[in-house]
């Protein structure tokens, strides 16, 4: 999850933090998220911006990922931050028998 416009990561799960290290929680994520390329901090600013959760594929050292922004907001309505995951293409999804 990120706070504001500089996209500030306020919490990162497990898997964020095997994947970006836990010195990235506090950062902005340009800084902190140096993997990821300029299209999905693009997707970050817009969903902040507009108010509605966005997808899209991002490569990530030439593996695809989708990911999906979704924004945080208050109970005024406003647009504070955003929620976003990453979920490798080649991940077969959960599916319960």
């Amino acid at each position: 999850m990120c706070r504001g416009p500089g996209h500030i990561v306020v919490y990162g799960n497990p898997a964020f933090v095997a994947a970006f290290g836990a010195a990235a929680v506090g950062m902005p994520a340009r800084e902190g998220i140096v993997d990821l390329p300029p299209a999905a901090f693009a997707l970050l600013d817009a969903v902040l911006t507009r108010g509605k959760p966005l997808a899209r594929w991002i490569k990530i050292a030439g593996v695809e990922w989708r990911l999906t922004v979704a924004p945080r907001i208050d109970p005024t309505g406003d647009v504070y931050g955003v929620s976003f995951h990453l979920r490798a293409r080649s991940d077969l999804p959960v599916v319960a028998d």
